[in-house]
């Protein structure tokens, strides 16, 4: 953009628009550059121009001596107060350059690509989690004939049952009446792998030892 004579109201506008969205005149640090405008501009400028004011208060707060550059008028200094034609054509050629529907594509490929990842890492998570196996536990109350049943043999017999999926646990003797007891014992089974009703099957055919088979307590874990 080209400024017009700063002694002027109107270059002081264009000045004032031009400072709208920078800290300096050239660059991104106070420059000979903002000692040339200044000295050309002359004088403290108003309120009015808001921008002018807060850039040269803050350049007088340097040492103007010390500042880097080259001091001569900077190139947006003119007495054409139209915008400079090589500007207009690069920015003109900026814009040609510019697809906003190509960006907004590439933004949501980029989305897309983002999620499908996601989700396949999910999917592969989700297939190395080792599936639930569902088990229960089971107390069996394991009845004698009398109290001359070899109480040690019978609960040998049932501990020798041995199936995929079941795991025996603690055991006692529990008190009947007139001197008979019964054995107590608790095990683990894979629901899917072992069958209670084939299990107290097994356990009565000890018809030695066991007159039947009752299930204390049955609970899902």
């Amino acid at each position: 953009m080209a400024i017009g004579d700063l002694k002027t109201d109107k270059g002081v506008k264009d000045l004032n628009l031009y400072l709208a969205d920078r800290s300096y005149i050239d660059g991104w640090q106070p420059t000979q550059a903002d000692v040339a405008v200044l000295e050309a501009l002359g004088k403290t400028p108003t309120s009015s121009n808001p921008h002018v004011l807060r850039w040269y208060n803050h350049i007088k707060t340097y040492d103007l001596t010390t500042l880097p550059g080259e001091k001569k008028a900077p190139t947006i200094l003119s007495s054409d107060n139209s915008i400079d034609s090589t500007t207009t054509k690069n920015e003109e050629d900026d814009d040609k350059d510019v697809d906003l529907f190509e960006s907004d594509e590439e933004e949501d490929a980029e989305a897309a690509r983002l999620k499908e990842e996601r989700l396949k890492a999910y999917a592969e998570k989700k297939s190395k989690k080792p599936a639930l196996i569902a088990k229960s536990s089971v107390v069996l109350d394991v009845k004698p004939w009398d109290d001359e049943t070899d109480m040690k043999a019978m609960e040998d017999a049932v501990r020798s049952i041995q199936m995929d999926g079941l795991v025996w646990g603690a055991s006692k003797l529990v008190a009947v009446g007139y001197g008979i007891h019964k054995f107590r014992i608790m095990c683990v089974i894979e629901d899917d792998k072992v069958s209670v009703d084939l299990l107290i099957e097994q356990i009565e055919s000890f018809n030695q030892y066991v007159q039947s088979v009752d299930i204390e307590s049955f609970n899902k874990i």
